[in-house]
């Protein structure tokens, strides 16, 4: 039986029932990694909560087809607002060719999805395997008047699209306020408009990949992508299209009127929009030096953490803030949602023995039924974690002969308390069970590592350390003691 689900549009900026285009199936398509770097903590967060919205419509009932693309190729737009060839850049710059890039990153990547527990998309497409798509869709848009052909390349026309529809809609911003802030476009600028985008760009002579089109060799423009992806695999117009909230303009924006320039039409009912990661109250940059990347969290090597946290604790932390919330990274807060998830699994740890009484002294339905209206609410994390805590407290009462629960309600709780913390939240039961066999053990190792520090013994010291590295053991030596993950 599905269950209704609330979610804040931000096309209209309310929340809406989700009511599928086809009953019982859910169409969702989110924006996936730019494969010239690794994603990002920022990123993360994105992926991780568009994985917990995609548990939660299949907890509710729905067959989800979860379209999640890969970009590797075309020319992105830049900090600058200036068309590059990103991946190629950074091949140049690595001393590599693009497909290696392309691959490099992707590997790393996919394992970032297993280590933060991220159920696989339906499909992830890429965006050189839909050239031909993209193609075909920009044609369409010639067709129809909304583009123009300049030396090789193709630009949407801006103008002429705002005399049919509305150019801003879903970001809320003028085209009228945006020029005023804008340079004058300099004799070398092919476009006509600043407002305009490429679609399909001429290629340069240092450009690492190269396609042929009827309009001569290029690379697509990085909005046209998505577009003909989305449309591909879930049709011209499907239920949901997410991102993160730095994606909304130009690259969302700019994906409507391509849709409306081609198709006639919104391709999307629902837009999401997941916000920022700010690190110790300041929003995550290079140039502020709280910058880091997933993967150095977990293995402890960055230096604004004087410890290493498991990817558990991470997500865990990641669920405490609503998806359209920003969320501060502190170590508080992490030390913090690591004991709370303790908390957690051990209660969930306690279930199976409790003893069972002919009645219970708490109403278990309100309880479960609490777990299902905040996901069903705009898919509010924390305010299942908060019920979770009171379903805990209980737990805790019934352990201590304070409160009782009958056989049946205790199956139930028990279900409900996997169901939620495993399967809806995503924390993985596998590292749960393997920290509790380790820890024990790691504290013996460590301990006589410290030990040969102490005496000045490194070689045995050393030994320890690349005898744990080599099992995919990471040991950080602080001045708060030896750390290890």
């Amino acid at each position: 039986m599905e269950h209704k689900i609330s979610i804040y549009n931000s096309l209209t900026g309310k929340k809406e029932i989700l009511v599928p285009r086809n009953e019982h199936y859910v169409g969702m398509y989110v924006c996936g990694p730019t494969l010239y770097s690794e994603p990002h903590m920022g990123n993360m967060r994105t992926f991780i909560n568009f994985d917990l919205v995609f548990r939660c419509l299949l907890h509710a009932g729905y067959k989800v087809k979860y379209v999640r693309n890969i970009t590797d190729a075309g020319h992105i737009t830049n900090s600058a607002g200036q068309e590059e060839d990103s991946i190629g850049k950074a091949a140049r710059a690595e001393q590599l060719q693009s497909l290696e890039i392309v691959y490099k990153y992707n590997v790393k990547f996919q394992e970032l999805q297993r280590l933060y527990n991220m159920l696989p998309p339906s499909i992830e497409p890429t965006a050189t395997g839909h050239i031909q798509e993209q193609i075909e869709i920009i044609e369409k848009i010639l067709e129809n008047g909304y583009g123009y052909v300049i030396n090789g390349s193709v630009y949407f026309d801006t103008k002429k699209y705002m005399q049919d529809y509305n150019y801003g809609i879903l970001s809320g911003r003028k085209v009228e306020e945006q020029e005023n802030e804008t340079r004058a476009l300099n004799n070398q600028e092919e476009k006509r408009f600043f407002a305009d985008f490429a679609l399909w760009k001429k290629a340069n002579p240092d450009d690492m990949q190269i396609w042929r089109s009827p309009w001569g060799d290029g690379n697509p423009g990085w909005h046209i992508e998505c577009t003909a992806m989305s449309t591909k695999y879930l049709g011209k117009q499907f239920d949901i299209h997410g991102g993160g909230m730095d994606l909304k303009f130009p690259h969302h924006e700019d994906e409507i009127a391509q849709s409306c320039g081609s198709f006639g039409c919104q391709p999307a009912s629902i837009w999401m929009h997941a916000n920022m990661l700010n690190v110790n109250g300041q929003k995550m940059s290079k140039s502020l030096g709280n910058f880091f990347l997933p993967k150095e969290i977990v293995e402890g090597t960055s230096s604004l953490f004087q410890k290493p946290f498991p990817p558990n604790v991470i997500r865990f932390f990641m669920m405490q803030a609503h998806y359209r919330s920003t969320l501060d990274v502190t170590e508080k807060g992490l030390e913090a949602a690591e004991k709370g998830m303790g908390r957690l699994l051990e209660a969930i740890s306690l279930l199976n023995k409790l003893p069972s009484s002919t009645s219970s002294s708490v109403d278990i339905n309100a309880l479960l039924d609490s777990f299902d209206k905040a996901i069903q609410d705009d898919f509010n994390a924390p305010i299942l974690i908060a019920n979770l805590f009171e379903a805990v407290r209980y737990i805790n009462l019934i352990n201590d002969s304070k409160e009782t629960i009958s056989k049946d309600d205790l199956i139930k709780l028990t279900e409900a308390m996997s169901t939620f913390v495993y399967d809806i939240l995503g924390i993985s039961s596998e590292d749960k069970s393997q920290d509790n066999r380790l820890g024990p053990v790691m504290d013996l190792v460590i301990n006589l590592r410290d030990q040969a520090r102490e005496q000045k013994d490194w070689t045995t010291s050393d030994k320890i350390r690349d005898g744990l590295s080599a099992a995919g053991i990471i040991v950080k030596d602080s001045k708060d003691g030896t750390k290890w993950s």
